[in-house]
């Protein structure tokens, strides 16, 4: 009669699983101080016009080959002080470095050298990249020695989110604010020149980025350091064989799992990256609804608040029914909201205070039913989407174990770094359709910021971006998701076979041997 093996697995200690997910939150911090405004400062700082919101995307193309390079190079790496840790630490200097470069220095760079400004915006920004993805491939290739346990693992999402806004949270709610005190106002309290158009807003947010990006680092170093060890190194430990350049495509080509997780992934960052984009939120708040200061932080917090509760049920089903079910279900409830957001922001009126965003502090002397129901759709549809945003980057682990359990090959680098690609794809996508969207539904080349007049291409430009793309990008999601094979039971059976393999070499068997004589038949029956 075949029964669960009694296997042991690799879980790890509390304060491992609270610090290491930091990691995550470091390298979002640069998400936030790069990616969300790399392109304003670009245009308003450099002069540099589409060429900034181009160049993010075509370095991030570019960076598709040095990224699986990179994750090679960390599936050969053993060092005193682990696989991981060095290409945290590295990455971080990287960023640290470069960033300082790009918003502190090249201002610096005057107006009659504008060639050099462009030289110095691509090199930096290049730069910047591989030290980008040095760190954030660490965060999902380190999870595979973190723990094993499939009702440990949907608790990374939790303290990833924890790490997210320690970093990008608070990014996210000091800038604008430090934007403000720079903002040039007329008589009557009207933005007439943006703060984001100061140089001095730059050089105030890039050492406190740096300094809390720095600090999650060393906080997640603390983390893995123990787990970082030879001996959580797959079925091999430290005998695992050096998977060759050349075999990496074909382990691409049958992890179906992977490329479908790839998929989801992509939707799940395109949406997160486009909707909390900082161009359109400026033209959703400050534009569409008249006064950006006043609304941005609230409804900021709103998201947060509301996403609390989905982070605790989804965490439950991940737990109960697997991360794929998990993931499905919430996309879906993020979905549907979205329906009644984009609804609303296509019956909104601008100037109409009764079809507007409305707070008591913002002129008015009470919420109306527009801001009620905008609250209600959005805060539930921000709160389910926000849940599932990063959860995909446990799901890698999950792949990189399915790989493992497949082949025998222990490669998280790879697939690590397969997977930050995806990632850093899809947000440079999100800036550079930013930039062309607003030109074709405004036809003027250059990024709206809070004192661009109200216009119906405005309008469209935020309906299409705020709600449009996200949804699809979440049906894309959905649809790959149909195929995902490691749902919670598949992923149990998998652990338990790969215990029993590495149990196996251990003892003397060869790693061929095991791969062939220790099957799921053969575990569920001993």
């Amino acid at each position: 009669m075949s029964q669960e093996p009694n296997t042991t697995l690799n879980r790890a200690k509390p304060y491992q699983l609270v610090l290491f997910p930091m990691n995550n939150g470091a390298t979002n911090v640069y998400f936030v101080l790069i990616l969300s405004y790399v392109a304003q400062f670009g245009d308003n700082i450099l002069k540099l016009g589409f060429f900034a919101s181009l160049m993010v995307t075509v370095m991030r193309v570019a960076d598709a080959i040095t990224d699986p390079i990179i994750g090679a190079a960390m599936d050969r790496t053993s060092t005193r002080i682990g696989k991981f840790r060095p290409f945290m630490i590295l990455g971080s200097g990287v960023m640290a470095v470069s960033v300082v470069c790009l918003y502190v220095l090249t201002p610096f760079i005057p107006e009659t050298m504008m060639w050099l400004r462009y030289v110095a915006f691509v090199v930096i920004y290049f730069v910047w990249v591989i030290g980008y993805t040095f760190q954030t491939s660490c965060t999902r290739a380190g999870q595979t020695v973190l723990t094993n346990d499939p009702n440990q693992r949907p608790m990374f999402t939790i303290f990833n989110t924890v790490g997210s806004l320690l970093g990008m949270g608070v990014m996210q709610f000091m800038i604008p604010i430090i934007k403000s005190m720079y903002d040039v106002k007329d008589d009557a309290g009207n933005v007439i020149v943006s703060g984001y158009a100061n140089p001095m807003v730059f050089r105030i947010i890039t050492p406190i980025g740096i300094a809390i990006s720095v600090f999650l680092t060393i906080l997640a170093i603390i983390g893995i350091a123990e787990k970082d060890n030879p001996k959580y190194y797959g079925i091999g430990g430290d005998k695992q064989e050096k998977v060759k350049m050349s075999e990496y495509v074909e382990i691409i080509k049958d992890n179906k799992p992977m490329q479908r997780l790839m998929v989801a992934g992509a939707g799940c960052k395109l949406a997160l990256a486009i909707a909390t984009n900082t161009t359109v939120l400026l033209a959703l708040y400050g534009i569409l609804m008249g006064n950006y200061n006043s609304l941005y932080l609230p409804m900021m917090v709103l998201g947060y608040v509301c996403a609390v509760p989905f982070f605790l049920i989804s965490m439950r089903t991940s737990q109960k029914l697997g991360q794929k079910a998990s993931l499905v279900r919430y996309v879906s409830v993020a979905l549907a909201c979205y329906v009644g957001v984009l609804a609303l922001l296509l019956f909104s009126s601008h100037g109409n205070p009764a079809r507007m965003l409305a707070f008591p502090y913002n002129g008015g002397s009470s919420i109306n039913l527009y801001t009620v129901l905008f609250i209600v759709c959005f805060g539930v549809g921000y709160g389910a989407y926000y849940a599932t945003a990063d959860m995909p980057i446990p799901m890698v682990a999950d792949c990189s174990d399915y790989e493992t359990y497949r082949s025998g090959k222990y490669i998280p680098g790879i697939m690590g770094t397969l997977f930050s690609l995806v990632d850093k794809l899809v947000s440079s996508l999100a800036q550079t359709l930013v930039a062309v969207i607003f030109w074709i539904c405004t036809g003027v080349n250059e990024l709206p910021n809070d004192a661009t007049p109200y216009s119906t291409g405005i309008k469209v430009g935020v309906i299409i971006m705020f709600c449009v793309i996200p949804m699809l990008a979440w049906a894309a999601t959905l649809i790959a998701m149909k195929g995902y094979a490691l749902t919670g039971e598949k992923m149990k059976t998998i652990q338990a076979v790969n215990a029993a393999r590495k149990e196996a070499v251990a003892g003397g068997m060869s790693l061929e041997q095991a791969m062939k004589e220790i099957t799921d038949d053969t575990v569920k029956t001993a």
